[in-house]
């Protein structure tokens, strides 16, 4: 039975949003149709344009990972190895070497901003955090731009997986990340009671009423978010397009694919082993796409590698990473998904080229990497230079409105659209980034 571990929206108590989500999983009859519902997910796909977020918490080293600097005091243990592109990765991404005539690096992101949750909010949002407004993830600004105009979608537009992603800010809690695990599982929302469909539908009926009135109390913004949201938790457990979410049903070749072979079932720790989970996180956005979900954010922590770095990316972080990138990537491709679809890799910032007492490296945002991909864009490019030994951008430097109008480029979305703050500020697409000409196809 699936039970989604959901975030909450802001301005809800989290017990207040669990008893009505409560509420409607124990007034379905034991649920049971869950487990016969399938998604037709090329009717509701349409081709419809998406983005795939990996997100590194912590910051990972894009110097051993992307950019390599063989022969430099800053260049580690790792050495490059060629790829299906025209770009050298590590040695220790040897699945994503034969995809990368698919994806293309760029490696002269310049943020400046080396502090964890200052680094996570701009590249989540393109903004430097500002005490006069929260900005919104762009997760949540596709998820107000497509998702509210895919009116077959009746599943979340903007779904985090493996942890939580930044907020919806000024867009409003109905475009809030809807977090899940990625087993699929949605904790709390379930029940053993049993409702009749007589009366579940008489409690519907009236707490639609009570809230129509609280609304037209004229109370403000807040009691019409409550409302949108609890319909939007009530059409989530009568979808069909719940069985996005149930990942468990996939083959164990699927698994492998994203997975690999090992015998680590735990989650990755020691290694890609089977269903750890990030491949499987990698798995169910690749379901939720199909299924019409324009925004999907995977977590994989564990970057912030002070000590023992080289170690934990060979024996723990880039085993799970690399199975999981050329997984996903081979995947959409053979789906015909892969020109709707971008992947964007990233962290909050980059770590030090130099090599510190304890192995390990420092916080850095002067000269990193990210990673794009799919979604029509140009393939196999090393977009960006660093110095030879990884300590500045000797070509232009990007920033991460860059990346988001990339990525708004490719689904579509205007790079003119101005949103409006709740204090009434106009805020451009991605800061008024400008998307990077090398990748745009």
């Amino acid at each position: 039975m699936l039970t989604p571990s959901l975030s909450v929206p802001a301005g809800m108590s989290r017990r207040h949003f669990m008893q009505h989500l409560a509420s409607s999983a124990v007034a379905i009859p034991g649920l049971q149709f869950l487990n016969h519902l399938q998604a037709n997910a090329a009717e509701v796909r349409k081709n419809q344009k998406a983005c795939i977020l990996l997100w590194m918490s912590g910051g990972p080293p894009t110097i051993d990972i992307w950019d390599l600097k063989p022969g430099s005091k800053n260049g580690g243990e790792f050495k490059p190895i060629g790829t299906s592109g025209d770009l050298q990765i590590s040695e220790h991404m040897p699945e994503t070497a034969k995809v990368m005539k698919h994806l293309s690096v760029v490696r002269s992101m310049s943020t400046r901003e080396a502090d964890h949750n200052r680094g996570r909010y701009y590249m989540h949002t393109a903004y430097i955090p500002n005490p006069t407004v929260v900005h919104p993830t762009f997760g949540s600004v596709v998820s107000y731009e497509l998702g509210s105009k895919r009116k077959d979608l009746e599943i979340p537009s903007f779904v985090s997986i493996n942890g939580p992603s930044m907020g919806p800010g000024f867009m409003g809690m109905m475009h809030s990340p809807f977090q899940v695990d990625s087993n699929g599982e949605i904790r709390n929302a379930g029940a053993n009671d049993k409702l009749s469909d007589a009366r579940f539908n008489q409690r519907k009926m009236m707490l639609d009423a009570i809230e129509t009135d609280f609304i037209r109390s004229d109370r403000g913004q807040l009691p019409k978010d409550h409302q949108d949201v609890y319909k939007k938790a009530m059409s989530l457990f009568t979808s069909k397009q719940m069985s996005a979410f149930k990942v468990n049903e996939e083959s164990p070749e699927m698994v492998q694919l994203y997975c690999g072979t090992g015998a680590n079932a735990a989650g990755g720790a020691m290694g890609a082993g089977a269903r750890n989970p990030f491949g499987m996180g990698c798995l169910m956005a690749r379901r939720l796409v199909e299924a019409g979900v324009p925004f999907v954010e995977v977590d994989l922590g564990g970057w912030d590698l002070h000590a023992g770095v080289f170690n934990t990316l060979k024996n723990q972080r880039l085993p799970v990473l690399d199975r999981a990138i050329a997984g996903l990537t081979t995947d959409l491709e053979q789906r015909g998904m892969l020109k709707d679809t971008t992947i964007v890799w990233m962290g909050e910032f980059g770590r030090t080229p130099r090599i510190n007492q304890d192995v390990g490296r420092d916080h850095w945002a002067a000269s990193w990497s990210v990673m794009v991909g799919g979604g029509g864009l140009k393939g196999g490019l090393a977009v960006g230079e660093t110095d030879q030994d990884g300590t500045s951008c000797i070509s232009q430097a990007y920033l991460p409105g860059d990346i988001w109008a990339t990525v708004a480029q490719a689904m579509g979305i205007p790079l003119d659209t101005v949103h409006t703050s709740k204090n009434g500020r106009p805020m451009k697409l991605a800061n008024g980034g400008t998307a990077i000409k090398e990748l745009i196809g």
